[in-house]
């Protein structure tokens, strides 16, 4: 009867409102979300007060990025072979045990960077195969038509809570111990493992890659689709090279506003909670961006907006100003991500999502441990502002590229 419930529900497009599977999806997602923003600012600010060194803070951002790289096209398949409910519920228990295993390493004062850098890592990889899980049961709880509208209230919810998560987290941190705060974070895992109890994604959608010969076979029809698809692998390709200019800025970020600017763990919060205004924006635009607009020009004109935020961020002086230079730079990448993300589920067959999306990102993620470690190297010994002035650079040769691209053309 349930399954019957969740084709019915695909079958007959109702209110998203009225989707529970959806909504404790969403829900469950929230909350995570939430704790999320109290670990990715208590870990860099908890390495900078056990090294100051801008190298193990990049390094650090580089491993939440590993994941993506050397298990992408894995988890990719294992999401395809495997029920995703299945896969989000042990994902997010791994989750819940590593993140135990930080706060009890922290509270009995044994905790070392390479502790965080172990555990990180696993953290990165459960919550990035949860991710793909996530996204490829999209389609299978809603219908394709609510697709671009689902991606557009998760992404308003996230950003929110990224706006208003920092500067909370900022403040915490200033009152509470490390270990406190980031037990509001395995809190919020055991609230997200809870709700995916209460999701139902259809057993028979699966089936199909029953049929599957072997993993090397496997991956390779997840690569031949990625690649075969030239409206999915434009963007792809584009999105490499903005990852790898977004690498030079996130690796120093923290370092530069803490050690250069002065800034204080309020600040930095609140800094967070600035730039993520954009993002919020960003999900309200998507609606109106797209009646006016095809997908490819939006896209394509968007990286016109990244050349800008990144010019100013490199002219900043101060914290709240490097806050709006992100914020801008956020309301971008929304945008972009709502319209890839839905491109995505929309154009590649359900039963081999997980592998393209697996396959996709770990292209994706590719330059980015490369863009952190150049980025740490560089803050070490030379000025940081030029480093965001070379991502401008980046930024315009998308936007050159794409603007000649048949790309800017899709619906």
């Amino acid at each position: 009867m349930e399954i019957n419930q969740v084709k019915l529900e695909k079958e007959v497009p109702v209110s998203l409102w009225r989707n529970k599977n959806f909504l404790f999806l969403w829900g469950g997602s929230t909350v995570q979300s939430i704790g999320l923003q109290m670990y990715i600012l208590a870990v860099p600010l908890l390495i900078y007060s056990m090294t100051e060194s801008a190298l193990a803070m990049s390094t650090m951002r580089a491993i939440d990025f590993f994941p993506n790289i050397f298990l992408g096209i894995i988890a990719g398949v294992l999401v395809d072979r495997v029920n995703r409910k299945t896969m989000m519920r042990w994902t997010s228990l791994i989750s819940i045990i590593a993140s135990l295993g930080m706060i009890l390493l922290l509270l009995s004062n044994t905790m070392q960077v390479w502790h965080l850098y172990i555990l990180g890592f696993i953290l990165s990889s459960a919550g990035y195969t949860f991710g793909n899980a996530q996204h490829s049961a999209m389609p299978q709880i809603v219908s394709k038509e609510q697709l671009t509208s689902a991606n557009a209230k998760l992404s308003f919810v996230g950003t929110f809570i990224q706006t208003v998560g920092p500067g909370l987290a900022g403040m915490l941190l200033s009152i509470l111990t490390t270990a406190s705060v980031l037990s509001i974070y395995l809190v919020s895992l055991i609230i997200l493992f809870i709700c995916v109890q209460f999701v139902q994604v259809p057993e028979e959608e699966r089936l199909k890659t029953k049929q599957a010969g072997s993993w090397r076979l496997e991956i390779k029809e997840g690569w031949n689709e990625l690649f075969r698809n030239k409206t999915l692998l434009t963007p792809t390709i584009a999105i490499i090279f903005t990852n790898l200019a977004m690498s030079l800025v996130i690796g120093v970020l923290v370092f530069y506003t803490a050690d250069q600017l002065h800034a204080s763990e309020k600040e930095i919060g609140l800094m967070f909670s600035i730039s993520s205004l954009g993002g919020l924006l960003g999900a309200l635009a998507v609606k109106p961006l797209r009646r006016k607009f095809n997908r490819g020009r939006i896209f394509t004109s968007f990286f016109l907006v990244d050349v800008v935020a990144m010019v100013l961020l490199s002219l900043a002086n101060t914290w709240w100003l490097l806050g709006i230079s992100l914020a801008i730079r956020t309301f971008s990448t929304v945008i972009s991500n709502i319209i890839y993300l839905a491109i995505r589920q929309e154009v590649t067959p359900n039963h081999m999502l997980g592998r393209v999306a697996g396959t996709a990102s770990m292209f994706m993620k590719l330059m980015l441990p490369l863009g952190l470690f150049i980025a740490g190297i560089w803050a070490e010994w030379l000025p940081v502002p030029p480093l965001f002035l070379f991502s401008a650079v980046i930024f315009l040769a998308l936007f050159i590229w794409l603007s000649r691209h048949p790309f800017r053309k899709v619906e």
